[in-house]
């Protein structure tokens, strides 16, 4: 969307398929104002479908042969939002998604792909390993590569491919060339009388004879009727053993697409016209293998995906603009590469064929080709409304960050604080004694404490963001040992139209509640309004969880106490590689995870083990959050090895990535001392900026090991004892020594 631009129209693409990846890439380079698009994928990575066989094979790596969904959206400056739609009604204009609240649009296009036909034979669906989604299918695959490295010797296992289409060809000889040292028999059960019904001879005889060479057994004509655990049953009464089976056969559709009513053929698939599409409604459009051209029915290929885009993307534009739609006439014919496993391939198109590692060179350019359409994207290209602000642009060509990334540094904080409390003594804490939870005058003797936080949006899922901003709101008060109470939203929408605003508020309120819910919190109400961007907040109130009424503080570490960190670090630097497009998908999605996790069950585990001291680690970093604890008077040891962080953030943060308010957290570096040489990279998790992070809990030295047991044996895995508190030295130059 462009800058600046209220939003007027929701376009929500399904399915991260090789025609939406297309069209995100050029609707990027040629914007609608007022257009939001939404990408609903159920993962951060899709694959490339023609190099999978070199993945399988292992010629490739996986980050060569998926496109990274999370990556291109962020660039494209599209939502991404990972998740499954379950059902889609045309008339309400919205998309069911499992686990989450519905999704509105005016126009959606759909680019799901298919699924292996599994359903037509008793037993294929609880027995067999689809091939897709391909994720399952690279999952059982590393899976079934780990077991049969850890095989007794001279154990052989079998492995059956029930197909013999190009999909079930390329897997089996993939699978073969991989496997060429490993004790395994490969079958490749056919239930035609040739393999790849409608390819030339020569091209036929080129995989047959890759098939013989690579020792894969072939058997024609063997149509399995019924799967049973670790046997095939044939239609001609044979039986078949099997240790893994492979099911690629015919394809199938996802069956919300029939159900939403809009016209089908008769497999399942969504009827389109030669604008692509429905037959029956102009606001859903269809591409790739989950939509047939009614007036030009092809076979189910990528190579046909990718041809739709580029009239996908003129016609969702034209659509939403009023202007002509363009018509798509798919090739009659197309040039078909078969890999072969060994860097060989066969190519066949009409009566064409040839075999052999040129073919192979050919296929590995065309498919590099393609993929580096969406590895090398513009620099050029504007993101977000911070580009309309050319005071920020000129102080820093590094976009803000969000969440707490964007928090107002401690220094210049503390200073207009302590200004503040000198002219209203009464009214303002003294300096250093304002806290993240404060009690609510006159509450009484079970004192209601009450805490505010409010986040810059971090990611563009509303409903995610909802559920991060009411976690990270939740923390202070599981920081001082209270359990929720109550919480008042305050909430900053970006400039749109009404139905727009409706959509937002209603995802990014789910959301929160999800987390409320969760906490047995009363989402009392609150305030909203609209702005240039988007902000969360909640004021969030509680009561002691100890029967006794205690509370945690900050204060109150002793000497020799432990520092127990819950949660890895890493989010700042995190998010700050994904604006600049140098994160991975995955990261991001572990990152995402880490934040969703409560810390309420770390605050009972601190309290039942008495801990000395408790704050989580947010905006500051550890070492602002730690140093707080300590007052001016502590002193405590770190030990950088034991630090537990998040995939991906050392190397952002070795490549001198840094969140924008990592250099104020960095000025807090002048109270450290060093025992020894450090990891410099290292040293800077404790300036990086965390959103919903982890307790620090200081806890006496013998019951350390027991709150680490415990936070591991919950939702913690990776809590950590990160140092101690130690006897301030008067001769050392740093509160805090580093090791």
């Amino acid at each position: 969307m462009l800058a600046g631009a209220a939003i007027s129209r929701d376009l929500v693409l399904v399915g991260g398929g090789h025609s939406h990846a297309l069209v995100l890439r050029m609707l990027a380079m040629r914007p609608v104002a007022g257009l939001r698009i939404t990408l609903v994928s159920p993962s951060s990575h899709t694959p490339y479908s023609g190099m999978l066989p070199g993945l399988v094979a292992g010629h490739y790596t996986f980050e060569q042969t998926h496109i990274d969904l999370a990556r291109l959206c962020q660039w494209a400056g599209v939502r991404f939002i990972a998740g499954e739609v379950t059902a889609l009604d045309p008339v309400a204009r919205r998309l069911s998604l499992a686990g989450r609240p519905d999704v509105g649009y005016d126009l959606a296009s759909i680019d799901i792909g298919s699924q292996p036909e599994l359903d037509s034979v008793p037993g294929a669906r609880e027995h067999a390993v689809p091939v897709k989604p391909v994720a399952g299918l690279w999952q059982r695959w590393q899976h079934l590569l780990q077991r049969l490295g850890a095989l007794p010797p001279g154990t052989r296992q079998r492995i059956a491919v029930v197909g013999g289409g190009a999909g079930s060809v390329e897997l089996a000889l993939a699978m073969a060339h991989r496997l060429a040292r490993q004790p395994v028999d490969l079958e490749l059960w056919c239930g035609a009388p040739a393999i790849l019904q409608g390819y030339n001879t020569g091209a036929r005889r080129g995989v047959m004879a890759a098939l013989a060479r690579h020792g894969v057994a072939v058997a024609l004509d063997a149509r399995v009727e019924r799967v049973e655990a670790g046997r095939l049953q044939l239609a001609d009464g044979r039986q078949a053993p099997f240790d893994e089976l492979f099911w690629c056969t015919g394809a199938a559709a996802a069956p919300w697409v029939a159900a939403s009513g809009l016209p089908v053929d008769e497999r399942g698939f969504l009827e389109v016209t030669d604008a692509l599409h429905s037959v029956a409604d102009e606001r859903v459009f269809g591409a790739g293998d989950i939509a047939t051209q009614v007036n030009h029915p092809r076979p189910k290929a990528g190579v046909y995906a990718v041809r739709q885009g580029p009239v996908l993307a003129h016609n969702l534009g034209a659509a939403l603009l009023g202007k002509t739609l363009r018509q798509h006439r798919p090739q009659q014919r197309f040039l078909s590469l078969v890999s072969l496993g060994d860097r060989l391939a066969s190519a066949d198109r009409g009566p064409f064929s040839a075999t052999g590692r040129w073919v192979w060179r050919w296929k590995d350019s065309i498919d590099r080709k393609f993929m580096a359409r969406f590895e090398q994207l513009p620099a050029s290209m504007p993101r977000g409304h911070w580009g309309s602000l050319p005071e920020l642009a000129a102080a820093s060509p590094q976009q803000p960050c969000g969440g707490c990334g964007a928090k107002v540094g401690a220094d210049p904080l503390a200073r207009a604080l302590a200004e503040l409390a000198r002219e209203f003594p009464r009214h303002c804490s003294p300096p250093g004694g304002a806290g993240d939870t404060a009690p609510i005058p006159g509450s009484g003797a079970a004192a209601i404490v009450q805490s505010l936080d409010m986040l810059r949006q971090l990611v563009a899922d509303p409903w995610l963001m909802g559920r991060i901003a009411a976690n990270h709101a939740l923390s202070d008060l599981y920081a001082s040992g209270a359990r929720p109470l109550s919480a008042l939203a305050a909430i900053t929408l970006p400039f749109a139209g009404a139905d727009i605003l409706q959509r937002e508020l209603k995802q990014l309120l789910a959301g929160a509640l999800h987390e409320f819910a969760g906490a047995d919190c009363l989402l009392a109400g609150g305030h909203s309004m609209q702005g240039p961007e988007l902000n969360v907040g909640f004021v969030v109130n509680g009561t002691a969880i100890a029967g006794d009424g205690r509370l945690l503080g900050k204060r109150g570490l002793a000497v020799g106490d432990q520092l127990v960190l819950a949660k890895p670090l890493g989010t700042g630097v995190l998010f700050a590689a994904h604006m600049q497009l140098a994160a991975d998908g995955r990261d991001i999605a572990a990152a995402i995870d880490s934040m969703l996790v409560s810390n309420r069950l770390a605050a009972e585990s601190a309290l039942a083990h008495n801990a000395s001291a408790c704050t989580d680690v947010t905006g500051f970093g550890l070492l602002g959050h730690l140093l707080e604890m300590l007052g001016e008077d502590g002193a405590a040891t770190l030990r950088l090895a034991q630090l537990p962080v998040l995939d991906g953030a050392l190397a952002h943060l070795r490549s001198g990535i840094r969140s924008t308010m990592h250099g104020s957290n960095a000025a807090a570096g002048a109270r450290l001392g060093f025992d020894g040489a450090v990891d410099d990279d290292l040293l800077q998790v404790l300036f990086d900026p965390q959103t919903s992070g982890g307790l620090l809990i200081g806890v006496a030295a013998a019951r350390a090991p027991g709150l680490l047991d415990a936070l591991r044996g919950s939702a913690y895995p990776r809590a950590q004892i990160i140092g101690e508190v130690v006897a301030r030295d008067p001769a050392s130059p740093g509160s805090v020594r580093v090791a």
